[in-house]
């Protein structure tokens, strides 16, 4: 007789599911901030490339108080997801390594660095020489070393934060 303790739930499923918990908290700890500063929005909920995404979404007239929550560089909205990703910490004694974005901010940005990163290439490709890129957040380095990676060239991460930036190296 096989019990339910015999069967093995797959790695996967119990890691989307854990994913999907770390999304809920973190849904219900941005809908009290929300409540406290009087601002609508709705909260989306997704697991993206392994982890819990999270993002803020409103109507257009509600956008222009949500985008003071990303700050005019995506300083605020940086600051907001590492408390965010704290509050899941607390409810689940794990690390959470969750994306926020707030009325699509991150998004727009992926679009600009991805064209950043074809810029830089290009000009990797035509000159045979590496090529430093400006001072980049984590976010931001990802989007672009995943860009290089895509086109075949090689990319690292060179400085110490708040000057940490990409490198991209012909292949």
């Amino acid at each position: 007789m096989t019990t339910s303790a015999d069967r093995e739930i797959p790695a996967e499923v119990t890691s989307t599911k854990r994913l999907e918990e770390e999304g809920e908290i973190a849904a219900d700890y941005l809908e009290e901030l929300l409540d406290i500063a009087d601002l609508d929005g709705d909260i989306e909920i997704d697991v993206d490339h392994g982890r819990a995404a999270v993002e803020i979404l409103g109507e257009e007239g509600a956008l222009r108080s949500l985008r003071r929550l990303a700050g005019p560089e995506g300083e605020v909205l940086d600051a907001l997801q590492e408390l965010t990703r704290l509050a899941v910490q607390a409810k689940t004694g794990d690390r959470s390594r969750l994306m926020l974005d707030v009325a699509g901010y991150r998004a727009g940005r992926r679009v600009e660095l991805v064209k950043v990163a074809e810029v830089a290439i290009e000009t990797v490709r035509t000159s045979g020489e590496p090529l430093a890129l400006e001072p980049m957040n984590p976010f931001e380095r990802k989007v672009v070393h995943d860009a290089v990676a895509a086109a075949g060239l090689v990319s690292d991460s060179d400085g110490v934060e708040p000057a940490r930036h990409v490198v991209v190296r012909p292949a």
